[in-house]
This record gives C-alpha cells, sequence and structure tokens, in this order.
C-alpha cells in the first residue's frame, strides 16, 4: 500500500497537482522496479490527480503498471469524513479477499 506524494500536510488541499504528477511518475518507476503484484493506493482525489483518471472508483481499476494490478482505497485518515470504519473496514478487507484469491480477477 502507498500514498503517492510522501509529503505530511494537514490536508491534501495542500499538495499541488504537480506534486501528485510528480509522485505518479516515482512511484511508476518504483513499481516497475520491484513489480508487486498488487499496488493499492490510499486516495481517491490523490489517484485521479496524479494518473488522470477523473472517474475512478474504489476498488481493483482497468489500467496496470506492467503486470502489477491496482487497487484503489479512500485514505484512512481521520479527517476522511466520507467513510466511517465500518466502510473502511469492508473496502480493505475487499482488498485482502482479492489478495488470497477469494474473489477473481476480471
Amino acid at each position: 500500500m502507498t500514498v503517492i506524494v510522501r509529503r505530511g500536510t494537514a490536508t491534501a488541499a495542500e499538495l499541488s497537482n504537480e506534486e501528485f504528477v510528480a509522485g505518479a511518475r516515482t512511484l511508476v518507476r518504483k513499481v516497475r522496479k520491484y513489480r508487486p503484484r498488487i499496488l493499492a493506493v490510499l486516495g481517491v482525489g490523490a489517484y485521479r490527480a496524479a494518473f488522470g483518471r477523473k472517474g475512478a472508483a474504489l476498488g481493483l481499476q482497468p489500467d496496470r503498471i506492467g503486470d502489477t494490478e491496482l487497487w484503489l482505497l479512500p485514505n484512512p485518515s481521520g479527517l476522511n469524513a466520507n467513510y466511517q470504519l465500518a466502510d473502511l473496514t469492508r473496502l480493505f478487507r475487499e482488498l485482502n479477499d482479492y489478495a488470497r484469491g477469494a474473489i477473481s480477477s476480471r
């Protein structure tokens, strides 16, 4: 699991689109080098900005980086009031189940 921009901020609004895009370039290089089976990105807005996917929804993404599947999850920050603990638990469990093969790939 990863975030796109390594710089800590009080809110994502403090980050520029340029930081998201630069972070995505760095992340793609790392994924191509280490070749994980699945990459889970935390933060819907960050993912959309970094990868230019305005309509991206939670879960498995249609795009890949090489052979690496991409999975999008909400940022579990306490500032993210859109997702309560039960929602976060369900979404992270879906990724876990997928990674363990309980959910078949597309």
